[in-house]
């Protein structure tokens, strides 16, 4: 059987973070961490990941959904900038099937979702002493302070989508 994996690209946070989160999924085969620039006013590079996912086992709206719930999504603090708060996408058809999946998920927030859907244009892969940051150095005191909680909150809200123990 040939599968047809699909990428997605999202930011947010730290993508020590992010990249820490979706490699702790089933049905993703790979997450490359690194920068992310998109088209007109978001062509500056911010921290990001992209995931290829087998839409067979996990699906988009998941992603999304888990992307919104362990990122600060409805805070547009000072470090915006360098961690934009974005899914980016690679078919323009993709664009407003994430709107719609971001504005299903705005109902269960008091607080406006700022995560935006951005068309995808260049990726920058981080430097190599940087990747699985987190599967390399979990007792690390960044790692427990702000990774931890994040892997938490799959344990707790999406066991059956996690691999974690």
């Amino acid at each position: 059987m040939i599968t047809n994996f699909q990428k997605i690209g999202l930011g947010g946070g730290c993508h020590w973070c992010t990249e820490a989160i979706f490699q702790s999924l089933k049905g993703v085969v790979k997450v490359e961490q690194g920068y992310i620039r998109g088209n007109k006013e978001n062509a500056y590079f911010s921290e990001a990941v992209l995931v290829h996912f087998d839409p067979e086992l996990i699906l988009l709206n998941d992603l999304i959904e888990i992307h919104i719930y362990t990122h600060k999504s409805t805070s547009n603090h000072s470090f915006r900038e360098k961690y934009r708060s974005a899914v980016y996408y690679f078919e323009e058809n993709e664009k407003e099937i994430i709107y719609s999946i971001l504005s299903t998920l705005q109902k269960e927030f008091n607080n406006v979702i700022i995560t935006q859907a951005i068309a995808f244009q260049e990726f920058k892969s981080s430097r190599v002493e940087l990747l699985d940051y987190y599967s390399r150095n979990p007792q690390k005191p960044f790692c427990k302070k702000y990774i931890h909680p994040k892997l938490e909150v799959l344990r707790k809200k999406y066991t059956e989508l996690t691999t974690l123990t």
